[in-house]
């Protein structure tokens, strides 16, 4: 279902946009900020699975991929989701000592900043798009988060929008 914000109309004629209720087709979404105080650089790592939720599955092969790509310890921050505390979450844990896990408090998003790209995404770049199938909405989703891994400027500006003290120290801004 498209999101409708703000749009141009002639006055006296609000634009309409006609869409089937039948079916919600969903994309979800996992992603990860990494910082590199040395190189003063933000990381952008995503992941998306159509029509499915994320579960403790999903979130350990997120991480085995993350693994890959990073080198050294490694100090995830992350919510209370029940996802996070799966067998198969606690298990790659558990055999990889240089994962550190820390949690947010509890209803905090706002200190989240993956939460502050997601909300980007949503009602910024995404907002009145309306998809005519669930192909066109991940490829328009792939698209944006693409566009968005490259450009540090803004990824670096999205971080300063959470609420999340010492980030613009690790930022090196």
């Amino acid at each position: 279902m498209p999101l409708v914000r703000r749009t141009l109309a002639p006055r006296g004629k609000p634009p309409v946009l006609y869409y089937s209720k039948k079916f919600r087709d969903k994309v979800s979404l996992m992603g990860a900020l990494t910082i590199s105080p040395q190189r003063g650089r933000v990381g952008f790592y995503c992941s998306t699975i159509p029509n499915q939720s994320y579960d403790d599955h999903a979130v350990a092969w997120f991480l085995r991929q993350l693994l890959r790509h990073q080198r050294g310890r490694i100090l995830i921050v992350w919510d209370r989701s029940p996802i996070h505390r799966g067998p198969q979450v606690t298990a790659l844990l558990a055999a990889h000592p240089r994962l550190q896990v820390e949690e947010f408090p509890a209803y905090a998003p706002e200190l989240n900043p993956v939460e502050v790209i997601w909300s980007y995404l949503k009602f910024g770049k995404l907002s009145n798009l309306f998809a005519q199938n669930l192909i066109e909405l991940e490829r328009v989703l792939q698209s944006e988060l693409k566009r968005l891994e490259r450009n540090q400027r803004l990824l670096k500006k999205l971080c300063r929008g959470a609420k999340l003290t010492g980030l613009d120290r690790m930022l090196l801004i």
